[in-house]
């Protein structure tokens, strides 16, 4: 092999191992992003989901009608779980809070039996608790349905100003990465326009010209989506081991949407920035490629 040849295959290397270096450092870029997003969407519902309310029950209430209103609860849609609680069971949590038994002074026990439930995320709002403690109070033995509507308010508000802030910062960060890899493959491609042209002028159909353009931008996508999915899921397991043990709650479904999510971005984004910028250069004319 000429020295010729050695340089022009080395130059062809380089230019590919940078292009597919550059698409793979902002795929991981797009992954990192939509595992914040997916991530503070499970956060969301997580703490949703532990907000609670209390149905207090009558003093007189038989352990028939507890036990109809417990099946009730268990079937109910907007329940995630519950958990009833005793006279003497709230009594005692109550001397373990205070240090102190109020029976001593009152000589009786102040409180009631209540269950202690907790909503499905679907339902942790002001508007669906007030319907359920509608349908709650008409329940035979139930003295009152106790919540904090001005907390939970105040909570889905937060929750929902975080989520559009990430949803904000998400879509601009996927914009600033879908220009990255079009520039990184347009400057790859504009190297090689007097190429274009040249084949142009034999006569190759512009599909001839366009297939190697083509397969090269698929298999760089192909690899940078396998180099980032290994360097985010590197990632991942150094933070859930290391650092943040929530990640435990990560299911392959979510593992799968941020890998699908890499791989689509990483070969559709290449193919559609290869295609527009080969046929940008095959509709310009010969001597205008010195301007360019």
């Amino acid at each position: 092999m000429t020295a010729s040849k050695k340089t022009k295959t080395s130059t062809f290397f380089n230019s590919n191992l940078t292009t597919t270096l550059s698409i793979s450092l902002v795929l991981f870029l797009v992954g990192l992003i939509t595992v914040l997003t997916l991530l503070g969407k499970q956060m969301t519902t997580f703490v949703k989901e532990n907000i609670s309310f209390s149905v207090v029950l009558q003093e007189n209430i038989s352990n028939a009608e507890i036990s109809n209103l417990q099946d009730l609860l268990q079937s109910a849609p907007y329940v995630k779980s519950h958990k009833f609680i005793s006279k003497k069971t709230a009594i005692k949590e109550l001397i373990s809070e205070l240090g102190e038994d109020p029976e001593n002074f009152l000589g009786y026990n102040p409180l009631k039996a209540s269950f202690e439930i907790n909503t499905n995320a679907a339902y942790a709002n002001g508007q669906s608790l007030a319907k359920i403690e509608k349908e709650l109070r008409v329940f035979s033995g139930v003295k009152e349905v106790v919540y904090q509507k001005n907390m939970i308010d105040l909570v889905n508000k937060n929750l929902q100003n975080i989520s559009f802030l990430l949803l904000g910062v998400a879509s601009i960060l996927l914009i600033i990465a879908i220009g990255l890899i079009n520039n990184t493959i347009r400057l790859q491609i504009y190297s090689k326009r007097f190429t274009i042209n040249t084949m142009k002028l034999v006569g190759a159909t512009s599909w001839f010209i366009r297939k190697p353009f083509l397969g090269k931008s698929l298999t760089n996508g192909i690899i940078a989506s396998i180099l980032a999915s290994v360097g985010l899921g590197g990632l991942l397991y150094y933070v859930q081991v290391y650092h943040f043990p929530i990640l435990n709650s990560l299911s392959i479904n979510f593992i799968a949407i941020i890998a699908g999510t890499i791989f689509f971005l990483g070969v559709v984004i290449s193919l559609l920035s290869s295609m527009v910028a080969v046929s940008k250069y095959l509709r310009v004319k010969t001597n205008d490629l010195y301007y360019i």
